[in-house]
């Protein structure tokens, strides 16, 4: 299994995940001219994407979806909730038939690989992650939630790689620019993750398989990778938990350039 994020950022959102026969994307929240260039680092093409799994329909995860299902018309992947969302936004025409309803904690299949959508916390109509397995190796998504509970932890566990969310640094964000009510979403249980909460739940996901975590979805504003790389190890290396920082390889997902290659 290899996984890339292509971009992670509260400006866009792209992932690729596949194995030898099998390739997807989970959101297109960027240009065609963007995802073409990260599929190009995996010396894949859209002509090879078997699927699209979207999140949830907030337009930094869906913006390019348009263009891109206008071009391919591949197969698309989502809640009922964000299928409609997804409808109500301004996308343009859509192909017909591109459209395919999942259930959370409902397990299906694209080609040889085995997904499960998990219910996340968030301002949208039916959000969720992605639990992705290819054989022995699983791979998990989880961004753009206010809130973790041990719904959220049982569902991740076992994960060989996560790409998690560190959205901001609380003080940066209580401190910036943004106006009240937007600070208030954000720090809500339907908003987003902080440095703090990704590095607890990290921590409790951390176990003898784990290989990689990439740190997701940072705020442009309100974050930097140096800060939510030490903000998280230290959490971790702080907690009760018999493993370390320096146990696994953490890194931070580029806002707008493609990860390195994860082979699992």
């Amino acid at each position: 299994m290899r996984v890339m994020t292509i971009a992670s950022g509260s400006s866009g959102n792209c992932i690729y995940v596949g194995d030898d026969d099998t390739h997807v994307l989970i959101d297109t929240g960027i240009s065609r001219k963007k995802v073409e260039e990260g599929l190009r680092r995996l010396d894949l093409s859209l002509n090879d994407i078997n699927a699209i799994l979207v999140t949830h329909e907030h337009s930094d995860h869906i913006s390019g979806l348009g263009v891109v299902e206008r071009k391919c018309e591949i197969p698309l992947y989502a809640t009922w909730g964000t299928i409609q969302g997804i409808k109500n936004t301004n996308l343009g025409r859509m192909p017909d038939g591109i459209y395919n309803t999942v259930e959370c904690d409902i397990c299906f299949s694209i080609g040889s690989l085995k997904i499960k959508p998990i219910a996340t916390s968030h301002d949208a109509l039916c959000p969720c992650g992605y639990r992705v397995e290819s054989q022995d190796k699983v791979f998990g998504l989880v961004t753009d939630l206010g809130v973790y509970d041990d719904y959220i932890v049982d569902s991740f566990a076992g994960v060989n790689c996560i790409v998690i969310e560190a959205n901001h640094d609380i003080r940066m964000l209580e401190t910036g620019p943004y106006p009240y009510l937007l600070k208030q979403r954000i720090l809500g249980d339907r908003g987003h993750l902080s440095n703090e909460s990704a590095g607890h739940l990290i921590d409790r996901l951390l176990g003898n398989q784990m290989q990689e975590i990439l740190l997701g979805h940072l705020s442009k504003e309100n974050n930097y990778p140096d800060l939510a790389y030490e903000t998280v190890r230290t959490e971790i290396d702080l907690s009760e938990s018999c493993y370390h920082s320096k146990d696994f390889k953490i890194s931070v997902a580029g806002r707008d350039e493609p990860s390195h290659i994860i082979e699992l």
